[in-house]
Order: structure tokens, then sequence, then C-alpha cells
């Protein structure tokens, strides 16, 4: 009997050309969403049963109920095995077979081995598949919106200037790999607690599917993890596979051996260069090497109501006057309301506000070369800068922290991450700056009064500055001593968990970083918060600056320098300029007192022996 081919051509081509487009509107369909996608391939199915059971005489189609059943386990991260899908036919046993084998003929099942010996496997949605029934999906919820006379969505509305071409470009869920990892034991991650890691946690069992080996991650606080990723540089053998660094470490973890150098270990133009955000990118680089991808690339931004700000007839901040003159005009304790939140718990959370305000008013903290819109830290390598602290500039980031305090809740000097944004969430104040992966905490939260109100500005500049977004965030990278046998494996789930689709799985699972212009620009992204075109137009007009947090090996000990004189300066026990002058001979003895790391034996991935400083 000659073998059947899949009755599946659900994807014509769609014209490239927006006058093509408009020549013919069934083939100009924008593709679905992921969540779309879930909904509409279970009406489906349903529709199919009901028409079965509804007609004695139709046929049942084992193509359609195979694939629908792939598409929504695969959307779902539940596995399938052949007897499972076989079983879902609606066809004698050996007719599925034959309709199994013929979709994996023509590409669009793809299968996984799940033991060594091959004999075992899962069955997966290819790429073709996927794509095929992501545009039907999309024809679905045309013709049912044009059946039943629903509105369409405004950006599939006008298919000449632009709509269906920008959601053309959605990008699509995460595709398995065709061979799971070798990793025995699992994929072993350090993190950071932060919003973003903890969404890769809630998704792990999605991408141990994608992966197809089991997921450990270890979360830490920002100051502990950085000393677990040194710790376990001393180890003789990596405990992770994969590190999270915060993007000022970098210098020091390079000096100290704990990366290993990206192209060491993967084709680094296989994870799009191109694509990531200029300031993350650069950012992950030391000696012209990078050592990392970006996981995420969230500026610190100034949040703020604006709704209450329209209501007082004020216009968004512009200069550190005007944040000034805006907090003075809400502060009111007397009601429980004040003018500003932001980060000034002693040491770290203060060291880093201090860092960013200096930048406001165009200082860096160290002194650095000047280039076009700003300062150039990408050549840090064997350079020793001095510090810039005790500075006009300084002076001036010190003395605008001191007049913000007047404006603060009264627990101001215990906040630090997360405690700034909950007033602001609460609806306590109408300012506060605050990293983009700390919105969640009031765009998520239906009952946040800045929930659908929150604009997203620059760093507004002081004299002698410039609006800048200092670029916050991690990169994740390859442990320099975890073993050669690991090295690739780690290297694709690199690849995976930085690629667009996964990207765009976290922001839809509650994130707010997009280190990717592709995923910033994701039509479906943009409907869900505002801030991903915000931060796009802030790095085309250069705006996304990391040199705020120059990767200095000391940059460590000069944040918590900082963190600590300026609390005490908060705290009216020193002076503006005892604080400075303090700070600045502290942070000259850090750098001068600071020795080569120490000789000792190293073990390199081969399980040889070497010696280093």
């Amino acid at each position: 009997m000659k073998r059947q081919t899949p009755r599946m051509n659900i994807a014509a081509p769609v014209p490239s050309h927006p006058e093509e487009r408009g020549k013919d509107k069934a083939m100009s369909i924008a593709p679905a969403s992921q969540s779309e996608m879930i909904w509409i391939t279970g009406f489906l199915d349903s529709l199919r049963s009901e028409i079965g059971a509804a007609l004695e005489l139709s046929t049942t189609d084992p193509y359609f109920n195979m694939a629908t059943h792939l598409i929504r386990n695969h959307l779902e991260a539940k596995p399938v095995t052949q007897t499972s899908l076989l079983a879902v036919a609606g066809v004698p046993y050996a007719t599925a077979l034959r309709r199994l084998r013929a979709m994996v003929d023509a590409g669009l099942i793809e299968q996984r081995p799940r033991t060594r010996t091959g004999k075992s496997f899962s069955l997966h949605p290819s790429a073709r598949l996927l794509d095929a029934w992501t545009v039907l999906s999309g024809r679905v919820r045309r013709i049912a919106q044009t059946a039943f006379d629903a509105p369409a969505p405004e950006e599939t509305r006008d298919y000449y200037y632009g709509g269906s071409y920008m959601q053309a470009r959605a990008i699509q869920p995460p595709q398995v790999l065709p061979e799971p990892l070798a990793l025995p034991g699992g994929l072993r991650i350090l993190v950071h607690s932060d919003p973003t890691f903890m969404v890769m946690e809630a998704l792990k069992r999605q991408f141990e599917q994608v992966i197809g080996t089991k997921i450990h991650q270890r979360a830490f606080s920002i100051d502990r993890l950085r000393s677990e990723g040194l710790r376990n540089a001393e180890r003789r053998s990596s405990q992770y596979d994969i590190i999270a660094v915060d993007l000022p470490w970098l210098g020091e973890y390079v000096a100290r051996g704990v990366l290993a150098p990206l192209d060491t270990v993967m084709d680094t133009d296989a994870l799009d260069p191109a694509d990531f955000h200029t300031a993350g990118w650069q950012a992950t680089h030391w000696g012209g090497r990078a050592y990392g991808v970006p996981s995420q690339t969230t500026p610190e931004l100034l949040f703020y109501r604006r709704d209450l700000f329209a209501a007082a007839g004020l216009e968004p901040p512009e200069s550190t006057d005007d944040v000034l003159h805006a907090a003075a005009r809400f502060h009111d304790p007397r009601r429980g309301r004040y003018g500003i939140a932001w980060n000034a718990a002693r040491g770290t959370a203060l060291g880093h506000t201090f860092m960013m305000t200096c930048a406001d008013f165009g200082q860096p903290v160290v002194e650095l070369p000047r280039k076009a819109g700003g300062f150039d830290a990408t050549a840090l390598a064997g350079a020793a800068p001095r510090p810039a602290i005790d500075t006009p500039g300084g002076r001036a980031a010190a003395e605008f922290l001191v007049a913000l305090l007047e404006f603060s809740p009264p627990d101001i000097l215990s906040m630090s991450w997360y405690e700034r944004v909950r007033p602001y969430a609460a609806g306590r104040v109408p300012m506060a700056y605050g990293y983009t992966l700390l919105a969640p905490y009031f765009e998520l939260d239906a009952e946040s009064p800045a929930c659908a109100s929150t604009g997203y500005l620059p760093h507004p500049a002081g004299p002698g500055g410039r609006c800048i977004a200092p670029v916050g965030g991690y990169m994740l990278g390859i442990p320099a001593n975890l073993p050669a046998e690991r090295q690739a494996a780690a290297a694709e789930a690199l690849r995976v968990f930085t690629a667009p689709e996964a990207q765009k799985l976290y922001v839809q699972n509650g994130s707010r970083t997009a280190p990717r212009y592709s995923v910033g620009a994701d039509p479906e992204l943009r409907r869900l918060s505002p801030i991903f075109e915000a931060v796009d137009e802030m790095s085309w007009r250069d705006e996304l600056q990391f040199w705020p947090r120059p990767p200095l090996p000391c940059i460590a000990e000069i944040i918590q320098i900082c963190g600590e004189e300026f609390h005490d300066m908060l705290r009216r026990r020193v002076t503006v300029g005892e604080a400075l002058h303090r700070a600045q001979a502290r942070a000259e003895d850090a750098l001068r007192n600071r020795k080569p790391h120490r000789r000792r034996t190293r073990w390199t991935p081969n399980g040889s022996r070497e010696r280093t400083r």
C-alpha cells in the first residue's frame, strides 16, 4: 500500500511586502501568541469532537488529532511518547502508526532519544509544525472575529500601515533540542534570587523538556552570590555548570579565574550578538573577549505616576531639580504620603545609588576616559584608574541625596532593592528609582494604584550630566573549572536560556527584562508592558550606559566603602565634605593595598594542575 503524506498544508507563504499583503487578507493573518495557540488548539479539538458526534458519517483525521495533542503538550511542557500519541489518533493502531511515520518523514515531528540505546524516545513538534500551527491559529482567530463580528486587535486592523508586519515578527515558543544534553546529574545553575531568575525556576519543568535533562538551581542574595561564585572558583571542580554574574563583578571574576572566555567553549556568533542591547553586550567583555551572555539587561529608571503628575499639572521630571520639586509637591507625611523612594540602606544598596547618582551629574566613580555620549569603561583590563569620589560631581551627587532625604519615607535608610518599590506599588510615593526587573511588583498587581499608571524615564540629569539609564542586571557564564566533558552541553544550555524564545517566555511569566532588541520589539510583549518600548527607545538614543558601574576588579570594595560613608552622612554623623574625603581616602587605600591574587594550585578542567596567581 502506498504511504500517504500528511495533509497539513496550513502554512501558505505570507507575502513580505505590505502592498502584497493588502491584496490578499487571507494570506496576511498575523501569527497567534502562545497563549492564543493553547486556547485555539483546545477549541479546534473540541470543535472536531462535536462535529464527529453530530455527523455519523464524519471521518476521523489522525493527522489532526495527533498534531493537536502534540502541540498542546509541547506548550504545556508535558512529555509525549509514541504510545500516548497513537492512542489519540482515533484510528486502529496499525493505521495510526503509518500516519505517525508519515508525519515524521514529512518533517512535522521530531524524535528525541530518552535512553543511550535510542530504543526509547519522546516526540516533539518540529519547527515547521510549530510555525504552521502558529499561522493556522492566527487564521482561526481572524475567521472567528469576522464570522462573529468581534473587533480585531488594534495592531492587526490595518494591513497597510505595518500592523500585521509587526505582528508577524512574534517570537515562537522554545523548541526542544534534537538530542538531550549529556549532563550526568542534570544541569546545575547558580543565580540571584530576583524576580527574573525566580521565573526561570517556575519554568523549570518546561526547560527540562527543552534540554532533556533535570535542572538544579540555587539562588542567593547579591552579596552571598558573589561570595559563592568566588568560593566555587577555589574548588577543584565547579559545582555549577552555569553561574550568574552581576555585571560590575566581571573584572574581579576574570582576574581570579572564575569564568572561562566564552570563545573557548562555544561559537559566540551563534548567539546573534547584534540582537543584544549594545551596552548589555559590551558589559560582558573584558580585555576584548566575552565572558558571558546577557541574561538580564535591566536599567535603573525613574518610575513615576503619570496620573498623579497629570492631576497636579506637572511635567515628567527631566532634571534633578525637577525631581526635588515634584517630591516636595507630593510630600505629605501627615497623610502617610512621601515624595520619593530609593536605595538608601547601608552597604551595597546605597553604594550603587551613589555611583549612579554621580553619573547623573556626569561623574564616574573612578577616572575614565571620555568618549561621545559619556565615558569609556571597555578598556579597564590592566588599568588602575584613580577613584573620583571627592570631586565637584561627587559633591553634587552627595548633596542631591541629602536633599532627597527630606522628601523620603521615614524608613528610607533601611530601604534596599525591593523595599523601595513596595511603597510605590502601594501608592504611598509617586516616584521611585528602580530596576525594570522590579516593575512586576506593581504592573502585575491589579489592585496597585501604580498598575497601568506608571511612566518610565531615564535618570533625570543634574548640572554637568545628561539623562542616562544605568545598566544593571546579570550575565550567565561558564565556570573556568568546569570539567571539559560538561562544557559543550553547558554552553548549549546557556544558548537556550538566553535565546529570544526563552527570553520571551520569561516575560510572559512575569519578568520585565529584555536584553535583546527582538524580544523588546515582539508585539505580544509590547502589549504586556510599555517598559519594553521605553527601554528600546533609550537604547537607540544611547541612554543605556554601563560606565556608571565600571567592572573594576576592586569595584566591590569601592561600592561597600561608598555605602558605608554616605550612610553615615545621611544619618548626620558626618558632613558632606567629611564623607567625600573619607570615601576617597579609603578607596585610594583599597586600590593601593590591593595585592595580586596569591599563587595557588589550580585544577584545570582536564584534571591537571597548574600554578596561577
